[in-house]
């Protein structure tokens, strides 16, 4: 059994590693940062890029199906005038909706999720 007294102590001292308050404060604080700020910067980064990407798909499909509207109503002449003139648009939004579906075909939700490595 040993004494109490084989190590002395003295009120009011700290040991070198202990931390104070400050420190521990300081140390959430550049953990909350590491840990939100990293991410979230990340997130940005990741939202830019992907709303840059949308703009510019949905002008180049825009584009493209005004060509086709146009391609329609030059080339195929029964389309262009008469009583079939609305062809030439419902073949153009059926054409619309075989690329729409194809571009979210494309879209999975588990890649959505991913984390980088």
């Amino acid at each position: 059994m040993s004494d109490i007294n084989d190590k002395p102590r003295m009120l009011g001292t700290k040991k070198a590693d202990d931390a104070s308050l400050g420190d521990v404060i300081d140390f959430v604080k550049a953990y909350a940062k590491q840990e939100t700020v990293g991410p979230l910067k990340g997130a940005g980064h990741w939202l830019g890029f992907g709303v840059a990407a949308a703009l510019a798909m949905g002008l180049g499909l825009v584009i493209i199906l005004f060509g086709v509207l146009r391609l329609l109503q030059t080339e195929v002449d029964r389309v262009a005038s008469g009583s079939l003139s609305w062809l030439a648009y419902g073949v153009t939004l059926i054409v619309t909706l075989v690329l729409l579906t194809i571009t979210l075909m494309r879209v999975k939700k588990s890649t959505l999720n991913k984390e980088p490595k």
